[in-house]
C-alpha cells in the first residue's frame, strides 16, 4: 500500500504557480468574511448554532471569479473560502461569550458596555493567536497524517473547488437561496405581514405549548444538520416543553418556587420555560460541553504528543510546504499576548495573559485535531471555553479578583480562548483543502489573518447593533451559549443561581449520554425554545425524504442532496444580512411593523411556500443541465 503521504499529489503540482494571493481573491475574501461573519453571528445569537462558511464562499468565489471576471485559477477560489470562512469562525467564538458582558451592563446600571474597542481588541487578539498556534500543528496534523485524519469539511471543500474547474454554475444556487431567504426575512420581521413565530398553548394539557419560528435559516440548519441531528435538537424540546412544564404545574399548583414569582398555575408557556426549563437546559449543556471534552481526553494527549515531537520540524523549500516559519509565529504570539496585557481597554491581568497562552495552545491543538476527526461541526468549543471559564474564574476568585470586575476578567479569557479553538478549527479545515489542491500554506495563513482581522474589526459593530436592537437574552436574540457562560461566571463568584435546577440538567445530560444519544444537540434542544426546533427538524425531515427517496442514479441523489446544501447556505446567509440590516433600522429607530395582518395561520402558509420553492429549486437546478444528455 506504502505510506499515503509519500504517494499523495495535489491537484496543482509544487513547480507549478498559478494565481493564488491576488487582488481579487483579498477583497473578495474580506467582505465574505464579514459577510458571513455577520450573518453567523445572528443566527448563532438566535439558535446557538453556526455553520461553516467554507463551502458556501468557495461557491461563491467560483462564481465571482469564474462566472464574472472570466478568471480561471483553483488556488485563488480557495484562498477566497480561506479569507471568508475565517469571519464565521471568529464571530462563533466571539457570541459565545462576549454578549453576557452586554446582559451585565443592562441588568446593572453601574456595569459599564463593553467599548467598541475592547471586543475589536480582544476579537483580533484571539483571531490572530488561533492562527499561529496552529503553524507548529500543521505538519504534525496536515502531512504527516494525511489519509489517517479525514477532515471532513476541509475535504468537502476541496470536492467542490475540484468539481468547480468544470464551471461556477453551482454558484447560482447559493445566490438564489440569499435572495429568496432575504426578501422572506423583510417580510416577515421587516413589513411583518405575518408573525415570524407562530405559538400556541395546548389547554387541555396545562403547561405544554408548540410553535415555530417560520424563517428560512432555522430550516437550512436542519438540512444542513440532517434528520438524525436535528431529531436530537427537537427530542431535547419535547422533553422540556412537553413533560418537564406539564409536570411542574401539575406538581406545583399554586406554589411560588424560586426564581419564579407567581405560582406554577399562574404561569404561561413562557414564564415557565424562562424561570424553570432554561436553568435545567443550561446545566445539561454545559455537563455537555464537559462530558464531550472527558471522551476526547485520549485524543488530546495523543495529539500533544505528536505535536511536540514535530514542534521543531522544518518544512521543504518547496512551494507546496513553505510555511510561516516557527521563530515568527512564537514571537508573533508573545507580542499579541503582551498587547492583551498591556492595552488599557481590555482588562485583562498579566496572570490572565499567561492563563490565556496556556490554555489557548493547548485547546488550539485540542481544536485542530478534533475537526481533523469528527469535523468542525462536533468540534466541542463550548465546552473548552466552560472548562476555561472554570478554572479562570477559580483562580481569579483565589487571587481576589472577584465582583464585576473579576468576572469581566473571566469572560475575557473565555472569549479569546473560545475565538483560539474555532480559528484553529477552521484554519485546520482550510490548510487541509489546501494541502490537497496544492494552495501554498505560508499565503493561506497569511490569508487566515487577513480574514481573521477583517472579521475581528467587524464584529463589535456587529454585536453593538444587534444589542440595540433587540438586547441579548431576549426572545429575538437568547443568546443561549453567552448567558449559559455568564451563569457559569456568576455561579463560581458566588452568585444566586438556582443551582437545584442546573444540576436536574446535568443529570438528565449524563443519563442521555448512558443511553448512548450524542448529549449536546439534545441539550441545546431542552435550552432553547421548541420554537427553534421544528423548523430545524423541518428542514432534517426534508433531507431525509431526499436521501430516502428513489433516483434514477446515486449520483442524481447526490447532486440533489448537495444543491440542497448549497441552497440552505445561501438561505442562512441572507437571512443573516437581512437581520443585521433590520438590527440597523431598529437601531435608528426605523419601524416598517405593519402589525402581522395575516396571523399565525398566514405565517405557516408563508412557511409552506418556502419549504416548496426550497424543493422545487434543488430538484429542477439540474433539469437545464441533463437536457441535453
Amino acid at each position: 500500500m506504502g505510506d499515503p503521504k509519500q504517494s499523495f499529489k495535489p491537484y496543482i503540482p509544487a513547480d507549478k504557480v498559478v494565481p493564488e494571493f491576488t487582488v481579487t481573491s483579498i477583497i473578495l475574501g474580506i467582505i465574505l468574511s464579514v459577510v458571513f461573519g455577520a450573518a453567523n453571528a445572528y443566527l448563532g445569537l438566535r439558535v446557538g448554532m453556526t455553520v461553516s462558511a467554507s463551502i458556501p464562499a468557495a461557491v461563491i468565489s467560483m462564481g465571482v471569479i469564474r462566472v464574472i471576471l472570466r478568471k480561471n485559477s483553483i488556488l485563488e477560489n480557495n484562498m477566497v473560502q480561506t479569507i471568508g470562512s475565517a469571519g464565521e469562525s471568529l464571530s462563533a467564538g466571539a457570541i459565545f461569550t462576549l454578549p453576557a458582558l452586554f446582559m451585565w451592563a443592562a441588568e446593572d446600571s453601574s456595569v459599564a458596555t463593553p467599548s467598541f474597542m475592547m471586543i475589536t481588541c480582544i476579537a483580533v487578539c484571539g483571531g490572530i493567536l488561533g492562527v499561529l498556534f496552529m503553524i507548529p500543528l500543521r505538519t504534525a496534523l496536515i502531512v504527516e497524517e494525511h489519509g489517517v485524519l479525514p477532515f471532513p469539511e476541509g475535504q468537502a471543500c476541496s470536492e467542490v473547488l475540484l468539481a468547480g474547474e468544470e464551471g461556477g454554475d453551482k454558484s447560482k444556487l447559493v445566490f438564489s437561496g440569499l435572495g429568496i431567504a432575504a426578501v422572506y426575512k423583510f417580510i416577515a420581521d421587516g413589513l411583518c405581514l405575518f408573525p415570524s413565530e407562530v405559538d400556541w398553548s395546548i389547554d387541555a394539557y396545562p403547561g405544554s405549548g408548540i410553535g415555530m419560528d417560520v424563517l428560512p435559516a432555522l430550516v437550512g440548519v436542519g438540512y444542513i444538520c440532517g434528520a438524525r441531528v436535528s431529531s436530537y435538537i427537537l427530542g431535547g424540546a419535547v422533553l422540556g416543553w412537553f413533560v418537564i412544564m406539564p409536570m411542574l404545574v401539575l406538581l406545583g399548583g399554586d406554589a411560588v418556587m424560586y426564581p419564579a414569582t407567581v405560582p406554577f398555575n399562574q404561569l404561561d408557556t413562557w414564564g415557565l420555560w424562562g424561570s424553570f426549563v432554561r436553568y435545567i437546559g443550561a446545566g445539561a449543556v454545559a455537563a455537555g460541553g464537559i462530558l464531550s471534552l472527558i471522551k476526547s481526553l485520549p485524543l488530546i494527549v495523543s495529539t500533544f504528543a505528536k505535536a511536540m515531537k514535530g514542534f521543531g520540524h522544518k518544512g521543504g523549500v518547496s512551494r507546496t510546504e513553505q510555511s510561516i516559519s516557527l521563530p515568527i509565529a512564537m514571537i508573533g504570539a508573545l507580542v499579541v499576548a503582551v498587547l492583551l496585557w498591556l492595552i488599557p481597554s481590555i482588562p485583562v491581568s498579566l496572570l490572565a495573559a499567561v492563563i490565556i497562552v496556556i490554555f489557548g495552545f493547548f485547546f488550539a491543538t485540542v481544536s485542530a485535531r478534533m475537526v481533523g476527526l469528527v469535523g468542525s461541526s462536533n468540534n466541542p468549543v463550548s465546552g473548552m471555553a466552560i472548562a476555561t471559564l472554570l478554572i479562570s474564574t477559580i483562580i481569579l476568585k483565589a487571587t481576589g479578583n472577584t465582583g464585576v470586575a473579576g468576572m469581566t476578567t473571566a469572560i475575557c479569557i473565555g472569549t479569546v480562548i473560545c475565538i483560539v479553538a474555532a480559528m484553529a478549527g477552521d484554519t485546520s479545515q482550510d490548510l487541509k483543502t489546501g494541502y490537497i489542491v496544492g494552495a501554498t500554506p505560508m499565503k493561506q495563513q497569511i490569508g487566515e489573518l487577513i480574514g481573521s482581522v477583517a472579521a475581528g474589526l467587524a464584529i463589535a459593530g456587529v454585536l453593538y447593533l444587534l444589542n440595540m436592537a433587540w438586547g441579548y437574552g431576549s426572545t429575538q436574540l437568547p443568546a443561549p451559549q453567552a448567558t449559559l457562560m455568564k451563569m457559569v461566571v456568576e455561579g463560581v463568584m458566588g452568585g444566586n443561581l438556582p443551582w437545584g435546577l442546573v444540576f436536574t440538567g446535568v443529570f438528565i445530560a449524563i443519563a442521555v449520554e448512558i443511553v448512548g444519544i450524542p448529549v449536546l444537540p439534545f441539550a441545546i434542544g431542552l435550552y432553547l425554545p421548541i420554537h427553534l426546533s421544528t423548523p430545524i427538524m423541518v428542514g432534517g425531515l426534508i433531507r431525509l425524504w431526499i436521501e430516502k427517496r428513489k433516483f434514477k442514479t446515486e449520483e442524481r441523489r447526490q447532486e440533489v442532496i448537495d444543491n440542497g446544501v448549497l441552497y440552505s447556505s445561501g438561505m442562512i446567509a441572507g437571512e443573516g444580512v437581512v437581520g443585521i440590516i433590520l438590527a440597523v433600522l431598529a437601531a435608528c429607530n426605523i419601524n416598517l411593523d405593519r402589525g402581522a395582518p395575516l396571523g399565525n395561520w398566514g405565517g405557516v402558509a408563508f412557511f409552506v411556500v418556502l419549504v416548496a420553492v426550497m424543493i422545487f429549486v434543488m430538484f429542477g437546478s439540474k433539469k437545464k443541465k441533463s437536457a441535453g444528455k
